[in-house]
This record gives structure tokens, C-alpha cells and sequence, in this order.
């Protein structure tokens, strides 16, 4: 739950260094790979990247809403790296933690603030998960996240489960 600002840049940075993680594992030929009629790696990441400009624009913070088609893993690390830390520095500068419990319309819906950062992290998480399964198709390794991979699993000397 989202009650303060320093509750959200403690699980913003974690969740930073998740999708940093997922990212340094692609590769940029691995970009292309989709399953038919779904979105491509490349597309999933750089959605990533779009959306942490464009929410914390809806929300109205001063943050240009960027939607760039990054082409390397390069670019989509660096730039998702320069938007998340842009948008920490928004935070600390324009919110506080009585900012959290004012609404706004997000998406045709009446949200608070807090809720729509929350949004934010599980958003990422939700489209990091459907990362793995293109990378595991893309046969590169992928790490864990909220606990081991299996490859990390095994690189333990631990039995992997199917």
C-alpha cells in the first residue's frame, strides 16, 4: 500500500531494478521475438518506458509524456533509467504525503493519487512477467524477481522444478 511517498520510492527503486534487470538480459536481436498476434519484447519494453512518463503526465506532474520507439537495449535502459529517476525527483519535489489522497481522473475513472502510483508498479510488474515467457522463448536467461529463476535455481544446485 501506497500511504506515503517514501513508501513508494522504497518499492519505486526496487521495482526500477527489477525492470533494469529484465531489460540487461535482452538482447537487441531478441527484441523481435513475439508469440503470433502478441507483442514483441521490444514492444513490451519500450510500453514499459512509455508509461512511466505518461502516467505521472496524467497526473500532473511536470514530466513530458515520451512515446519513443527505442530500437537497442541500450536505449531502453537508458531511457527507462532517465524517466524513473525524473520521476522520483518529481515526487519529491511537487508531492507530498497528503498529495497521495487528492483524486484525479485517470483513465475515465476517479483515482487517488496513491492508488495510481500503485498502478505504476504493478503495471510494470504485470508486463515484466509476460517479458520472461519471450525471453524463456528467445532461449535467454531470466532472472528472478520476487525470488529465484529457475536457472538461478539450478546455478544453486538445486533440483528445477518444471
Amino acid at each position: 500500500m501506497i500511504r506515503t511517498i517514501h513508501d513508494f520510492l522504497d518499492r519505486w527503486k526496487e521495482e526500477t531494478e527489477a525492470t533494469l534487470n529484465i531489460f540487461r538480459n535482452l538482447t537487441d536481436e531478441s527484441l523481435h521475438v513475439a508469440i503470433p498476434g502478441g507483442r514483441t519484447l521490444g514492444r513490451l519494453a519500450n510500453h514499459i518506458v512509455e508509461t512511466v512518463t505518461e502516467m505521472p503526465h496524467n497526473l500532473g506532474l511536470p514530466i513530458r509524456e515520451e512515446s519513443v520507439s527505442y530500437n537497442t537495449v541500450q536505449e531502453l535502459v537508458t531511457h527507462y533509467k532517465k524517466y524513473a529517476d525524473q520521476l522520483v525527483a518529481a515526487l519529491i519535489s511537487y508531492w507530498t504525503d497528503e498529495t497521495l489522497d487528492e483524486e484525479q481522473n485517470m483513465y475515465g475513472a476517479t483515482w487517488k493519487n496513491g492508488f495510481s502510483l500503485w498502478v505504476l508498479i504493478t503495471h510494470q510488474a504485470h508486463h515484466r512477467g509476460q517479458m520472461t515467457v519471450l525471453m524463456r522463448m528467445a532461449g535467454l536467461k531470466v532472472p528472478g524477481v520476487y525470488g529465484p529463476s529457475r536457472e538461478e535455481w539450478v546455478a544453486w544446485g538445486k533440483e528445477a522444478l518444471a
